[in-house]
């Protein structure tokens, strides 16, 4: 099952989960609409023709929901026997750190134990270094602001470029790396708007034409911003909010990967009798964590990444 916030990787995750588990002597089956349809009853033995041709695909075939019912014993009773009644006993949950807690309580009331597989393009889980569907959102992105560059250029403007991320500013340091941005205000880093105004003025009796500033949805300075450009810089100055873009797109070949080894390590781990884990990914090795590591865990961003965008924000 899929639950929580759509990202690109989810579905090459289902498929991979599908037929590994099968090629395993295990018969699947497929959740729709996330916990909701775990208690309105929306299962399905997983054909293979279910999982057929959704490899390339974005967002996720199986659908999403959030689902407040799905906090109360009663309903979460009727989904344990909807499971019951199919003779299922295990679950992978695609999701956030949300899901997984739910799925735990889950697990907490009737000991159906589950494997978590992290998919966020915020990329904000607490013990993983990787998300699925991060880098098809980096590269959704780094599209999207490359052809911002093209008029910037044209019109010796300024432009604004607000991402995801919910508090984790991991999207918008990473694109400004990558597409060579003037400025980066995210909320893990301090900033000091006069300093980098110097910097930018400096910048313009140099030549400069136009200038890129990337910045987090979490520290809400989008609109600040633009009218700050205008104000210290007298240059015209567009906002431009990527909005659900970022979650759209074909898998890059990286997710699509990373869905692969993901869902194997889920499988496995249920496998071998593990009951609540989340599988990660840290320092370029797969792992298991216990639910209760990753809930309660802090998520940094790399101190690598923000050590070079430090002189982006001053």
């Amino acid at each position: 099952m899929t639950s929580g916030g759509d990202s690109a990787g989810m579905n090459p995750a289902v498929k991979c989960a599908v037929d590994y588990s099968r090629s395993k002597g295990l018969k699947p089956y497929v959740v729709y609409d996330g916990l909701r349809g775990l208690i309105d009853d929306l299962i399905e033995e997983a054909v293979p023709s279910i999982v057929s041709g959704i490899l390339h695909r974005g967002g996720t075939m199986l659908g999403s929901s959030r689902s407040k019912r799905f906090f109360e014993l009663q309903y979460r009773e009727i989904a344990y026997q909807n499971l019951q009644k199919r003779g299922i006993n295990k679950l992978i949950v695609i999701g956030g750190d949300g899901s997984f807690g739910a799925l735990n309580q889950f697990y907490n009331d009737f000991g159906v134990p589950f494997a978590g597989i992290p998919a966020t393009i915020d990329n904000d889980i607490p013990g993983t270094d990787y998300c699925l569907g991060v880098d098809t959102a980096l590269n959704m992105i780094r599209s999207s602001i490359d052809s911002i560059r093209d008029t910037a250029h044209s019109f010796s403007r300024a432009f604004v470029i607000e991402t995801m991320g919910r508090h984790c500013g991991y999207l918008a340091m990473v694109s400004a790396l990558a597409t060579g941005a003037e400025i980066c205000l995210v909320p893990e880093m301090d900033y000091d708007l006069e300093a980098i105004g110097e910097r930018l003025r400096k910048e313009r009796e140099n030549g400069r034409r136009y200038f890129l500033a990337i910045v987090a949805e979490g520290t809400n300075m989008g609109e600040y911003m633009t009218r700050w450009f205008s104000d210290t810089l007298d240059m015209d100055t567009r906002l431009t909010i990527l909005g659900h873009v970022q979650r759209g797109g074909s898998p890059t070949v990286h997710d699509r990967i990373m869905a692969y080894k993901f869902a194997v390590a889920a499988v496995d781990s249920l496998l071998e009798g593990q009951t609540n884990n989340i599988m990660v990914y840290q320092d370029g090795s797969f792992a298991r964590k216990p639910i209760h590591e990753v809930t309660d865990g802090k998520h940094q961003v790399d101190p690598d990444i923000v050590k070079l965008c430090r002189p982006l924000c001053h």
